[in-house]
Order: C-alpha cells, then structure tokens, then sequence
C-alpha cells in the first residue's frame, strides 16, 4: 500500500470553495481589504462610475495596487497576471481579473486622492492604538527616475550639437540638389535623414527653452539671497561701524550655464549623486517617520538633490494633519537638513528640534560619551545650542533613534518590497507614488503592530 498522499486534479469539488478558505487569518492581503473597506472612498466612487458595461469597484483595484505595492509588484501588466496566478491577488479580486489597462488608468488618474487615503490609514492607526505621535523623525533618500541619465542634455552641449546638425543638414542638402550622388553610401534615404536631424533640431530648441526658463527661476532666488546676504552685511557696518569680515558674497549671473541640463525623457528629474558614489537619474523623496512604530507620517518628493530646503515643507504637512493624527513634539533630522532658518522654523512651529550640526566622530572616547558636556554661555547662537543638546546623554540617547528608525524604513521600501524606481513621469505623478509607496508600506507595518 502507498504511503504517499494521491494528488487528485480531476475530481470536482461538492460545494464551490470558499474565499475565506483560501488565506490564513493574519495574511496581509485580508488586512488590506478590512482596511479598504474601512476606508470614505465617496469620492472615487463618484468618479469613477461611467457609463457602459459595469467597471470594477474602486476597493477592489485599491486593494490590488496596495498589495502590489507592498509585495514588490509594480508593473500593471504584473498585477493583472497574478490575479490570475497568485491566491492572495485572487482573494483581493474575489475572482475577478481587472486586465492592465484597468489597473494603469486607475492608478494614474487618482494619483490626487492618495493624500486624503494616506490620512485616513493613520487616522484608522490612531483608532487602533498603533499610532501617538511624539517624535518623528525626517529623511530623504533617492529613487530612481523612470528615464535614463543618457536622456539628458546640458546647454552647452546642445549648442555643440546644433551647430554639427545644421552643418550636417547643409551637407544633405547639397547633396540632394546635386546630379552626381555618387558619394552617397547605399542604403541611404536623403529626405529621411534630414527630417530625422530636423526633428532632432526642434527638440533641442524646445530644451534650450526649458532650460533658460529653469535658469530665470533660479537667477531670481539667487537674487533674493545675495539681497538679503548684502542688505545684512550693510546693517551690521551701520550697526558697528565697521565693514563686515568675511569674503564679499558673489553677484549671480543671470541666464543658463553650459552644465545646465535637461531629461528628455521626464524633464522633472535631475541628475543627482546616489549612494555609493556616482550620478543617476532620479528624485529626491522625503519621508516623516514616527519613531515608536515606524508609521511615516508626512511624505514628500522634490527636484533639489540635498535636503537643507525640505524643513518647512514637511513642517506644513505635519501641522495639516496635527488636528486628526496628533501633534508632533521633536524633529529629528541628520546634518543635511541643519541650517539656522530651519531650526527657527522648528521652534516657530512649537517642535523641538534635534538635527545634527555636523557629522559625528564614529569612535568617540568612552569618558565623552558617558559625560556631559560644559554648560552653554548665554549669548549661544542656535548651532550652539543643537550641538550642546546633542552633546548631552539624553540628546544622545534620542537622536540616536533617528538611525534605527527612518533609515530601516527606506531600507525595506527599497531591499524588500523592491522599489527602485518610478513607474511613471513627472514631479506630480512622482509625488502621488511615492504616497502609495507609503500607504503600502503603512499598512505592511500596521499588520504587524497589530500581532504584538
């Protein structure tokens, strides 16, 4: 007699299998659908409804992008297959297969309503006890861009190139009007050629475009500060006296420099420096994470590759949600983030900040970092200040949960739930991704703060 367990395909089932069978009880895919339903989708649903034959429920195509978006399944065309191949997408679809055009107009379109979702999530996590925010803490790391750095074109550049493609098309044309073409190698189509580098030169004058447009915004803010920078410089010599030390700050120029470039693939994105070493294609996304749990709090995505300037913007988010998440009590940030303005930007805003002044030594000696530091003299200026607090055993203690806190989170978007990259193009439709990167990545952790 066989020992073995027979593998019977053939035989039919006496009742149709049911959908709760299908997954065990803390499977992420049944906490995405609780939270789903849980959540005021009114203003997708009313949306959405057209005419027609019926469209699938804006729930169920939430669920299925969410749950992508949490197992590392980002391609449309990939969640239309695997509500077909994968139990869990099965039990999201409840049988049903939005095919991929589904999935990328719906994801596309109501990239806008992820913000107020993203809200709702951590309202529900504040219901649920699993959130009661307090300090959180603010990083940016870098996400690939969906467009290749050797898609971008600097303004010097473009110049070069448009004076060999016009020489080029001269040369085509005078040979085109010549009655010997005997110089042309076969195969050549001449009308074909010159279109192409035509082509060519219209694309390269519309950038020279964006890019001179890119540099009369930046001459402007430039111009801001060394206004400001001078009209400093002149109040302390009318205060004192005395002309003020220090090297006399630089007019800006105005118009675009030769290094000035552009995508052509998605203009949006810059060239910035990744970790590692080296340059890529990519955007700037900021995250506010709340130190306890883990949960990010305030998301963000910007074109600058270092983060001095996305204080303020994640100040304003954070005081958006305060009436329904809570309020936040300390700021903690690296020395990317530090600068003066930011710190007084902080305090304004009632949140104490704890961002570091300057990189710390990595092997300090045991009596420093079991000792306190001297006591600040009274006229301390606010980097004094930080760095004193920084200094003490509780500073120490509390700053220290920024690096197991914030960067884990990006470890795990990035190492396990495998995003790299932007599907799509442009700083808006960026943004609204990087909100559903984090809604998934919300609910994966509130799944598992719920089993503690």
């Amino acid at each position: 007699m066989s020992h073995f367990i027979i593998a019977d395909r053939k035989t039919d089932y006496l009742l149709p299998p049911s959908l709760e069978d299908w997954l065990n009880e803390d499977h992420l895919a049944r906490f995405v659908v609780e939270v789903v339903d849980q959540l005021d989708l009114s203003n997708l649903t009313r949306a959405y409804a057209g005419r027609g034959s019926k469209a699938h429920h804006p729930a169920t195509l939430l669920a299925i992008l969410v749950y992508g978006y949490a197992t590392g399944v980002f391609s449309s065309r990939k969640l239309e297959r695997a509500t077909y191949d994968s139990v869990a997408f099965r039990y999201l679809g409840a049988g049903s297969h939005p095919d991929h055009d589904t999935l990328a107009i719906f994801r596309r379109r109501f990239l806008g309503e992820l913000e107020g979702l993203f809200v709702q999530v951590l309202a529900l996590a504040k219901e649920m006890k699993l959130l009661k925010l307090g300090t959180v803490c603010l990083d940016g790391t870098k996400i690939h861009a969906n467009a290749s750095r050797h898609s971008a074109l600097s303004h010097g550049h473009i110049e070069k190139l448009e004076t060999q493609i016009k020489a080029e098309v001269q040369e085509l044309f005078a040979l085109a009007e010549s009655a010997d073409q005997t110089d042309i190698p076969d195969g050549v189509d001449l009308p074909e050629e010159i279109k192409r580098r035509e082509d060519r030169l219209v694309v390269m004058a519309a950038a020279k475009v964006k890019i001179a447009a890119r540099a009369a915004e930046r001459h402007q803010r430039e111009k801001a500060e060394y206004d400001e920078k001078m009209a400093r410089r002149a109040a302390k010599e009318a205060a004192t006296g005395k002309k003020p030390s220090g090297k006399l700050p630089k007019a800006p120029e105005p118009g675009p420099k030769a290094s000035d470039q552009i995508n052509l693939t998605d203009e949006d994105s810059r060239i910035m420096p990744v970790a590692g070493g080296g340059f890529e294609q990519a955007y700037n996304a900021q995250a506010a994470v709340d130190a306890p749990t883990m949960l990010v709090i305030a998301t963000g995505v910007t074109q600058a590759p270092n983060d001095k300037e996305q204080v303020k913007p994640m100040l304003a988010a954070l005081a958006a949600h305060a009436q329904t998440l809570g309020k936040v009590d300390c700021l903690l940030a690296d020395t990317g983030f530090f600068s003066e303005t930011n710190v007084r930007a902080c305090e304004a805003a009632k949140i104490a900040p704890l961002i570091a002044v300057a990189r710390d030594e990595h092997h300090p000696g045991w009596r420093e970092r079991h000792s306190e530091p001297a006591p600040l003299p009274e006229n301390a200026t606010p980097a004094q200040t930080l760095s004193h607090r920084l200094k003490t055993k509780a500073g120490r203690a509390l700053y220290a949960l920024r690096k197991q806190t914030v960067e884990p989170v990006f470890g795990i978007i990035k190492s396990v739930m495998g995003f790299r990259q932007f599907s799509l193009r442009g700083l808006e439709k960026v943004s609204g991704e990087w909100s559903l990167v984090c809604l998934a990545w919300n609910l994966k952790r509130m799944a598992v703060l719920r089993l503690q």
